[in-house]
Parts: structure tokens; sequence; C-alpha cells
């Protein structure tokens, strides 16, 4: 008896020391603080000389290793020595001024092609002296007033010889003049198509990797939230305020139905065929308020380890942001992830250089941001250093697989409790933004390593259509021990995987 005693007494002061050991290790690996994000992605910040109101609104490499920067006051400089590091000689030369907002840039042909507020325009230095002294306008089809919201965003050259442009409505609720609320193409030459309407208020238009044309549009009306959204020509946005400009072209066939306010955008989706979801949501708040430029990583590794990836700016957190993207049952869908904070300024243009440079052009625009200053013009370069990362965030029909930048430690890894995830959804409506509604939370059934330990297959229990299923990876750590840089993932989950 004495024996059963003291084996049960032994087995409890084990029993406790383990828990006890268990709980300084989960108190431990808590206390991990995740490697600063300059280890990997450093800010280099050009100087603008005194006199200069540099609110970079739109950037873009030229032939001669010049960035041309053009403002958002109408002024467009040629940058030397941009590229630098440290950089100690940049030269900032005056090319064009007059000009209206400019939020575009691209070249073709030995021209310099901009969008401003009220045209596409296309300008010449035929001299030799530095300065643009013929300028012609390819196509004005939109409509301006005098209100500052009046946004015309405009992208590169796509492999047709097509400008597309997104354009803001008037005070970013209506629709006053004529394509407002729009997506226009307008070629080299000036031909005009009416691409997509339901648009709000852009913050900016780029491409992917394969030529696909997106923008970010913002929080207000029939937007629950910013959000990175698909141009796929016919398609109706979202925002149905410019759709009275239907009358004007038969470019996108009928008119699409009013959507009903106070619905869910996937549910009114399945009633309208030309309602396209957003393929990324980015949550108020948490990952921005104000999504801005897009760039898209296509320098064959020179950037890091994110290639093809799309990077996203937000203007009031003076940050950006990560995308990456996938086909779901024919419609891109995905997951967006923290990058880099840091900037000086709120994040408005960005352009990908070939050698991996990713300029940042910034202004708080009388709106503040968390970078502090009225304007500036940044580059962040890769130190060369791989981050433990999750890369990337797949849909499978009974769950997600995530893809890691380095092999994961398999204990950690291939235990549920060190997954969290909560999903949400947005009021599609007429007012101002939505909360996050219609909460759930799943159940992570089962995590399971992959030989190589780069990948995990998580089996999860209440998917939720339309949802935005936000990942939290706080126990996961690498094969050296190391935890990720950034442990959240919010993937928009439009289409379950057949």
């Amino acid at each position: 008896m004495k024996t059963t005693k003291t084996k049960i007494g032994v087995k409890l002061v084990l029993a406790l020391v383990a828990a006890v050991a268990g709980g300084v290790v989960d108190q431990a690996r808590a206390a991990e603080t995740a490697p600063p994000e300059s280890d990997y992605y450093q800010i280099v910040t050009l100087p603008i000389p005194k006199g200069i109101t540099l609110e970079a609104s739109a950037l873009q490499l030229m032939p001669d290793g010049k960035l041309a920067v053009a403002t958002r006051i109408g002024e467009i400089y040629m940058v030397e020595g941009a590229f630098a590091n440290p950089p100690e000689n940049v030269k900032f030369n005056l090319y064009a001024s007059g000009l209206h907002e400019i939020l575009g840039l691209t070249i073709r042909d030995g021209w310099l092609y901009c969008v401003q507020r009220c045209e596409v325009t296309r300008m010449k230095d035929t001299k030799g002296k530095g300065r643009a002294d013929v300028f012609e306008t390819i196509a004005d089809p939109w409509g301006i007033n005098g209100d500052y919201h009046e946004y015309a965003f405009g992208s590169k050259f796509d492999k047709d010889g097509n400008i597309w442009t997104v354009l803001c409505l008037t005070g970013s609720f209506t629709s006053e003049n004529p394509y407002r609320g729009w997506s226009l193409r307008v070629s080299h030459d000036g031909k005009v198509i009416p691409t997509c309407s339901g648009v709000r208020s852009p913050g900016g238009i780029g491409a992917n990797a394969v030529g696909d044309m997106f923008y970010t549009d913002n929080q207000g009306p029939w937007n629950g939230a910013c959000a990175l959204k698909h141009l796929e020509p016919g398609t109706f946005q979202g925002n149905p305020q410019g759709n009275k400009w239907y009358m004007l072209t038969d470019a996108l066939g009928k008119q699409p139905e009013e959507p009903k306010s106070g619905s869910r955008m996937h549910i009114e989706a399945k009633k309208i065929p030309q309602l396209m979801p957003p393929p990324v949501i980015f949550p108020y708040r948490k990952m921005g308020q104000s999504a801005s430029g897009i760039a898209c990583d296509t320098t064959g590794g020179k950037f890091g380890i994110f290639q093809n990836q799309l990077f996203v700016g937000d203007q009031t957190h003076s940050t950006v942001m990560r995308v990456q993207l996938e086909k779901v049952n024919g419609r891109y869908q995905g997951a967006c992830y923290p990058f880099r904070a840091g900037f000086d300024s709120g994040c408005l243009s960005l352009e990908m250089t070939p050698d991996g440079s990713l300029f940042v052009g910034g202004t708080d625009r009388g709106w503040g941001a968390r970078g502090g200053k009225p304007f500036a013009l940044q580059r962040l370069v890769w130190t060369g250093k791989k981050p433990f990362e999750i890369s990337e965030m797949r849909a499978r029909p009974d769950g997600f697989e995530l893809a890691f930048t380095s092999a994961v430690d398999a204990g950690s890894a291939s235990s549920p409790a060190s997954y969290q995830m909560e999903t949400y959804t947005y009021i599609y409506q007429s007012s101002y933004g939505s909360p996050e509604v219609d909460g759930t939370k799943p159940t992570i059934k089962s995590a399971t390593v992959a030989a190589d330990g780069l990948s995990v297959r998580l089996v999860v229990d209440g998917l939720q259509e339309g949802h935005v299923h936000e990942l939290h990876v706080p126990g996961v750590r690498s094969a050296d021990g190391k935890p990720l840089v950034h442990d959240a993932a919010y993937y928009t989950l439009n289409q379950i995987p057949k």
C-alpha cells in the first residue's frame, strides 16, 4: 500500500514538473519576438532639395536610368543618382510643370505618357535640354469638375498598347461627370475602350505577372473595407453610382441590376452576373486604411523570395503590404500579409525596377499618415537574408495549404494548437463602410507537415464562402527554432475549390 501511494505521489510530482516546464516553455515561446523587418528589407531615403514639394504620385524608370517622379501638384522631375546607397549625389531636374494631379506615368516609343486629372497626355524633350517641350493630348473621354476627389489613376502600357485608367467618383460618393466610377482603356493613339463599371475611390492600379489588371479601392459606400479588385473587362466592381453612364456605351452590354443594400457581396454576386467580388480584402485597420499603389515583383529573385507576388501600399499606415493570388474555379482570390512598415510618409506610388528596387513615393496630402512627414521618396531593397514567412496560403476543398519560405519545425507545425483562425465578412451597403460581421471560429482539425518541411496542410472544419479567413500562427517555428517575421495571413475565400 505504501509503495502504491509512493508511485502515485511520484507520478503527480513528475506531472506537475512537466506541466510547469511546459508552461515555462510556452511562456518563453510567447515571449519570443519576431526579428525586425529591417533585417531583410532596408529603406533608403532619398534627400529632397529644399523648395521642392515632392508629393510623389507616380513613378517611372527611364531608359537612361533616371527615375521620373510626378507630383500631386502637377510637376515631373527626372532624378539622377536614385540607385546609390547611400544616396549622396542625388539630383532633381524639373522636366515638366503646369499639369494637373498626375497619378500615372509610363513610356512608349520615346514619349513619356502621364494620366492627369483631366486627360491622358504624352510629352517629349525634342531639343535635348532636359525639359519637355512638346505636349499632346491623347484622350480626354471623362469629365471633371472642381471636386478634389475626382482622381484619375493610370497604369503602365499593357501588352496590347493600352493604358488602363480608374476614375474616382465625384466626391467619392456620386457620379456627376461622364465615366466617373469607371475603368477605361486608352490606346497609345487615343482609342478609348470602356472596360468596367462600379469603381468608387481608387488608390492605385497595376498588372500581375501575367498581365491581368488590378486596382485598389477604398472603404466607403458599397465597400466594407479596402480591397484589391480585378478589372476583368465587362465586370461591375460593386459601386452602382456610376452605372448611369451605361447610356454612353454598349461596350459592356446590359447595365447591371441594382444590388440590395444591406446584403453581402457574395450573395449579390449570385444574383448579378457582372458583379465581381474583390479577390483580396484588406481588413480595415488590421492591414491598413487607405490602400494605394501596386507593384509586381518580376525581378527574378532580385527583390527576394516572393517572385510574381504583388506589393500594395497603404497611405494612412505608411506601409507596404504583400499579396499572393491564385485562381480558384476560374476566379482570382488570395491572401494579404504585412510586409514592411516604417516609411516616412503615406505610401502612395510604387515602382519595381529590374535591379530589385521598390521605389515608394509618399504624401500625407493633408490627411495625415503614420510616417509623419508631408512627403518622401524612398527605396526598399532586399538585404539578401531570407525571412521566415508564410509565402502562400492556398485554398483547398477542406482547408488550406500553407507554404513557408524555410523548412518548419515538425513538432510545432504539426500541432493544431499552433494555429488560430476566425472568419468574418462585411455588409454590402450604400452607407459608409462596415464593421466585421457574421463572425465564425472554424476548427483546425489537423496540421500535416510535408516531407520537405516547406508546407503544412491544414484540414479545417467550418470554411465560410465569401468570408475573410484570418489566420495567426503564433506557435510555428522554423527548423532552426526561429519565429515567423509576420505570423498573420488574411485569405479572402470567395470560392471554395471543387
